[in-house]
């Protein structure tokens, strides 16, 4: 993949994404989905807040703050959070699992080329997708390099015949941890903007009414769309999204991407490790160095 843009405005090929923090209003039943059916390990708890994950990767932070709105889904937010599986077998095990349950909601399936993905509503109305990659030396790229990627047909039965194992649907096995995060935005420009421009993405691909972008030459690290918000204003506070954390490798990278904020006004709260801002819709980010 070939830039013009200097090193200095881009994050390090080493980026990637941390946990999601979600606000729950029925910290049972979300625990139920995440913990129980999805099976991501009770990794701690504070309060009310409770970190699951895989092999101490922590993927998502269930914190219980009862009496906020619902989401509004034509508005800025979450539009789901993508969690990425190491094999097919433990994808299907983990697809399986929540069909079973009973909790939440199918939304439907794809081939993307890059990655077979299975989509879902929690308990709570919160998307989720649930996926796999595959090898990156197998995917297709355009002339500048880029990962192409597509929406192609893919059979939920056909990939559980094929994939399931009993061992698996007992306890999914390896890492499960969050490959990307896809965003609702009131307009792609203003996005590309500030996740490009200013946090330093790399644009993969902009559809006019969607945006992902990555670094390293990922397919994606973050989605943006607008297919349900577009013209969205700022967030007012409500269950769902929280902070999505984004990880960086090492404290250079976390001073380069501060001096970017801090060209452009935007305010950071920060303790030399850690970088919390908001975007331009006030969904909070927190940049960390990897530890």
């Amino acid at each position: 993949m070939t830039t013009t843009r200097p090193v200095d405005d881009l994050l390090s090929a080493g980026t990637r994404m941390g946990p999601v923090e979600l606000h729950v209003e029925d910290l049972d039943a979300m625990l139920a989905y995440y913990r129980d059916v999805v099976a991501l390990d009770h990794l701690a708890e504070s309060g009310g807040t409770h970190v699951l994950g895989r092999h101490g990767v922590p993927t998502m932070t269930l914190s219980h703050t009862p009496g906020l709105p619902r989401f509004d889904r034509s508005g800025a937010g979450l539009f789901h959070t993508a969690v990425l599986f190491e094999t097919r077998e433990a994808l299907a095990a983990a697809v399986a699992r929540v069909a079973q349950s009973g909790l939440g909601r199918y939304t439907g399936s794809a081939d993307h080329l890059v990655s077979e993905a299975f989509y879902f509503d929690d308990p709570e109305g919160n998307g989720v997708e649930l996926y796999f990659d595959r090898p990156s030396d197998s995917w297709k790229r355009g002339p500048d390099g880029r990962p192409l990627m597509d929406t192609l047909f893919l059979d939920p039965n056909r990939f559980l015949t094929d994939n399931l194992t009993d061992a698996e649907v007992q306890r999914p096995t390896g890492v499960a941890r969050v490959g990307h995060v896809h965003l609702q935005v009131g307009d792609i420009p203003t996005a590309k903007q500030f996740y490009v421009g200013t946090l330093g993405f790399d644009e993969i691909v902009d559809m006019g009414s969607a945006l992902f972008v990555s670094a390293g030459g990922y397919h994606h690290h973050v989605g943006l769309n607008t297919w349900n918000s577009r013209g969205a204003g700022p967030r007012a506070a409500s269950l769902g999204l929280g902070t999505m954390d984004i990880v960086l490798p090492t404290a250079d990278d976390l001073g380069a991407l501060r001096e970017r904020l801090e060209a452009r006004r935007i305010l950071v709260t920060d303790d030399g490790r850690t970088s919390t801002f908001a975007d331009p819709w006030g969904s909070r980010i927190r940049v960390t160095v990897d530890a």
